[in-house]
């Protein structure tokens, strides 16, 4: 069975990846941002390897997202950037071929173990079975 784990995260967490500090996340050091790398690229090697990688992908910052819906007069509206009131976005995801949902549940378990600066946000990884075009699940 196929299934999407995403990770979350906020502008605030990119900006403290970047040095700077804010009310919900501490500042990371090269040293920091070096270890994470470093224990997701091992996470990716281990599920290429045992052949449950799919894809997955690391998402550039909220700034940098562009939101696409309708007025109310029914014509296009544009934003860019994150709304305001929008706190946690989703910042990457894998997608999965797992024998069981017990499975990626431990993979996604391994993935909130993943190194950070003390105090920073710890935020839930969500799991979603991806279903085929006829409405079942893969």
């Amino acid at each position: 069975m196929k299934y999407l784990v995403m990770v979350q995260g906020a502008q605030a967490d990119y900006d403290a990846m970047r040095g700077k500090v804010s009310d919900t996340s501490p500042a990371w050091g090269e040293q920091e941002l070096q270890t994470m790398y470093a224990y997701m690229n091992a996470l990716n090697d281990d599920l290429a390897e045992s052949g449950e990688l799919v894809t997955g992908h690391g998402l550039a910052e909220p700034a940098r997202t562009r939101h696409v819906g309708l007025g109310t007069d029914g014509k296009s509206v544009v934003t860019d950037g994150p709304y305001g009131e929008t706190k946690e976005l989703l910042a990457g995801f894998w997608i999965l071929e797992c024998e069981s949902l017990e499975r990626v549940t431990e993979i996604a378990e391994r993935v909130t173990r993943c190194p950070q600066p003390a105090s920073a946000p710890d935020y839930p990884v969500v799991i979603r079975p991806i279903m085929d075009g006829a409405g079942d699940l893969c």
